[in-house]
């Protein structure tokens, strides 16, 4: 299947919320890593870091996506987040 658009940046991480208003989806981040690439699962746009892309790296395809909610939990610091909970 052929990409919707393609999108191409110099970032590792690309930001992806379908254009927002009424044809928009959720904000979703979008980790290019180990390709160089990566298709929205919402939208199906295809983002590329043309200094990563590997030729024939494959099928494009969904690699990682993270909630605006999960990103600010890897940025919060250790001090910041209650203990573990024990069984």
């Amino acid at each position: 299947m052929t990409p919707f658009e393609t999108v191409e940046t110099d970032e590792m991480i690309a930001a992806c919320n379908g254009s927002g208003g009424a044809l928009g989806h959720p904000l979703v981040y979008l980790n290019l890593a180990p390709a160089g690439r990566v298709e929205c699962p919402y939208c199906s746009r295809l983002f590329v870091n043309p200094a990563m892309a590997r030729p024939g790296a494959g099928a494009v395809g969904y690699s990682g996506v993270a909630t605006p909610a999960a990103q600010a939990l890897d940025a919060a610091p250790d001090s910041d987040r209650p203990p573990p909970r024990q069984p």
